[in-house]
């Protein structure tokens, strides 16, 4: 089905960027956001997509580490 949707051009400009960043589009991201939105995700399926990014992931941490109580402290 096809849907017709009134959004900020701005909006679409920063979706588009970040789609690209995250290398899908904006129209996968909201079929993505609309099966969440009715429970139609694949728990398992999302979690191997998470395995599978995290080790394709190139971050450098430059030495940072988790550090619980900067975690929760008030700011």
């Amino acid at each position: 089905m096809n849907v017709t949707l009134s959004i900020n051009d701005e909006v679409v400009q920063e979706a588009r960027r970040r789609a690209e960043a995250m290398g899908t589009s904006v129209n996968q991201l909201v079929r993505e956001y609309l099966d969440q939105l009715v429970g139609k995700t694949d728990p398992n399926a999302d979690a191997a997509e998470f395995e599978r990014l995290s080790h394709t992931a190139e971050g450098d941490s430059r030495g940072w580490k988790f550090n619980r109580e900067e975690l929760h402290e008030r700011r």
